[in-house]
This record gives structure tokens, C-alpha cells and sequence, in this order.
């Protein structure tokens, strides 16, 4: 009803309109723009006349896309895809545990990360939890490990800008990525292991020309 109410003031709005009684008549440009706009409208009414409600396109760009895609990226190992979401003048840094220090971190390129299929050379990632041995492996047994250690693309809990948990190390993404819109994929843990066993995997992106771009990937869990 709605549609078809806007749809007849648009047809009015086209002959032109009062304002401050006079008649004021629009140029062609702005013309062409309503009886687009009429268009649409009347399109939207016909579908609710079959029953069929208007198809829901995502923005390309929107953050949480862009997250989903990500994720595809890390589950798929297509890192030359991945490379593509990589701030191109940042690039991204990877935190195994939810502190983030850029002076241990590692971090790539969007160029480095494209060239990560099949790419053997071991990285130093900063320090196991517990027992302080640095972590020495591959792009891939990171990601294995620290990165897609769950199926993030299934999780049902999924938060934008608020922390969904907290364990023992301090999580300063929030004052590390001030400007950034930061996802987080949760998985809780099992009862059988006391719900020690939960993992969370953030996604911090930050806007360039209207792009979403990811800086940081974040790894959680609990830690002694």
C-alpha cells in the first residue's frame, strides 16, 4: 500500500509541484531521476501483488560480507582471494592470542599474503602461551592453528564492536584499531571440557575510499 501511495505522488511530483504557491517544474535530469524511482516503486507493487517480496541484494562493501568472505578465503587456503581484502597500505597483522603487540606480531603485505600458496618458509609468530616457546610455522599451520582452528563460518554467535568473551590475556584490539569495525566469530566450549575449549577469531576491518579492508586477525582462547 505504501508503494502504491509513493508510486501516485511520484506521478503527481512529475507534472510538476506547489511551493509557496507557485508551480515549480523540475528539469529533465531530476525528471529522469523520479519517473527511475516510479519505476522501482512500481515494480516493488507488482511483486507484493504476486505474493513475491523484493529479492535482498547484500553491498558488495558492507563489513559483514566482506568478514564471510574472508573467512571463505581462510577455510578455502585461496590466499591470492584473500590478498585482495588486505589493506593495501597497512596490510594485516596476525596475533595468535588476543593481546595484540605490533612488535612481535607478524605481518604481511597484500602481495606477501598472495604469494602463500605453497609458500614452506617458517615464520616466527611470537610466543606460546604457557611456555613461552616461540611459534615457529608455516602461512599454512598457522592458519591451522591460530587462524581457522574452528569453522567460523558456522558459528551462530557473531558480534560487531563488543566483545563476546573474555579469557585471562588482556584484549586491547579496541585501543590497538581505534578507527576499525572489529567481527568476532565465537564458538563456546563443550561442557565435558568445562567450556575451556572455546575459540574466538576476530576480523578487524577499517574503511578506505568507502572499501572495508582487513588490518588485523585476531585468535582467542583460554590462556593460562
Amino acid at each position: 500500500m505504501a508503494s502504491k501511495v509513493s508510486a501516485i505522488l511520484i506521478s503527481v511530483i512529475l507534472s510538476g509541484a506547489l511551493v509557496g504557491g507557485g508551480v515549480y517544474f523540475y528539469s529533465k535530469t531530476e525528471i529522469d531521476e523520479l519517473t527511475r524511482a516510479k519505476e522501482s516503486l512500481q515494480q516493488e507493487l507488482n511483486q507484493l501483488k504476486k505474493g513475491t517480496p523484493p529479492p535482498v541484494v547484500k553491498p558488495v562493501n558492507h563489513v559483514a560480507v566482506r568478514g564471510e568472505e574472508v573467512l571463505a578465503a581462510f577455510k578455502n587456503g585461496d590466499y591470492s582471494k584473500l590478498s585482495t581484502y588486505i589493506h593495501p597500505d597497512k596490510g594485516v597483522l596476525f596475533s595468535p592470542y588476543s593481546h595484540v603487540d605490533p612488535t612481535k606480531d607478524k605481518s604481511f603485505t597484500p602481495s606477501q599474503i598472495k604469494e602463500m600458496s605453497g609458500n614452506t618458509r617458517v615464520y616466527e609468530w611470537g610466543s606460546y602461551d604457557g611456555s613461552g616457546e616461540p611459534i615457529k610455522l608455516n602461512f599454512a599451520g598457522y592458519v591451522k592453528k591460530f587462524v581457522y582452528d574452528k569453522d567460523f563460518l558456522t558459528v551462530k554467535q557473531v558480534s560487531f564492536n563488543h566483545p563476546i568473551v573474555k579469557g585471562n590475556t588482556i584484549n586491547n584490539a579496541a585501543e590497538k584499531y581505534p578507527d576499525a569495525t572489529i567481527i568476532e566469530y565465537h564458538f563456546p566450549g563443550t561442557p565435558k571440557n568445562d567450556g575451556m575449549d572455546w575459540s574466538s577469531l576476530r576480523l578487524v576491518f577499517e574503511n578506505k575510499d568507502g572499501v572495508w579492508y582487513l588490518v588485523g586477525v585476531i585468535h582467542d582462547q583460554w590462556t593460562i
